[in-house]
């Protein structure tokens, strides 16, 4: 139980670093509420349960290949600085919105989170990383139904992590003013921009610098 509690952990500190997938979320909740932000986040978590079966099945090294990783780093620089120049646009538009939420923009919102965290090889290297070597040390210590019950413990951890920033960013939509919570949408949005043309450099780097 102890360890199992370990992993749940370990999905947890994994998700709380502020990165794109947080930003979006945070512009989500406070523009849509809960279920827009949490929605962003179960398409992230589809993402990663990709990159899980991909290192499980020993088929991401194929993710490593330089060409590959180049073309990553330029979807996610174009879908994050979409995603971020959107978020910017529309900070002015904050309004009781989920009253009208409609399944087409819940949809939208879990692709928006599906296909950032797709197309971010940083989430190719954290996974080959990280789960490559729990999933290594654990493959040689446990049996395959442990194995599975660990790797599911870890996704619960995102999904709590993920439930606890939908909650956080909907609560700041209630209590905040309109100007304050315009002013976290375009500094989301930015954070998102800043975050795509560090990919782009990336891509760059990789395309004529390697």
């Amino acid at each position: 139980m102890n360890v199992f509690i370990g992993y749940i952990f370990l999905g947890l500190s994994l998700s709380a670093p502020i990165g794109p997938i947080n930003a979006a979320q945070l512009d989500k909740g406070i523009r849509g509420g809960f279920m827009h932000a949490w929605f962003v986040g179960l398409g992230a978590i589809s993402a990663d349960i990709i990159y899980m079966l991909l290192v499980y099945f020993g088929i991401i090294h194929l993710l490593d290949a330089p060409f590959v990783k180049a073309f990553l780093w330029l979807f996610g620089f174009f879908v994050l600085v979409y995603t971020g120049v959107e978020s910017i646009k529309n900070a002015g538009i904050i309004e009781a919105s989920e009253m009208r939420s409609s399944e087409a923009s819940l949809s939208k919102s879990f692709l928006a989170g599906f296909l950032m965290s797709l197309f971010n090889p940083l989430s190719i290297l954290f996974w080959l990383g990280i789960y490559g070597s729990i999933l290594a040390k654990a493959a040689s210590e446990y049996p395959m139904h442990q194995l599975l019950m660990y790797s599911g413990a870890i996704v619960l951890g995102i999904l709590l992590w993920d439930v606890s920033m939908a909650a956080a960013s909907s609560v700041f939509r209630k209590l905040l003013t309109a100007r304050v919570l315009k002013a976290i949408s375009v500094l989301s949005g930015l954070s998102l921009v800043g975050f795509g043309f560090y990919f782009g450099v990336q891509a760059m780097r990789l395309l004529f610098f390697h």
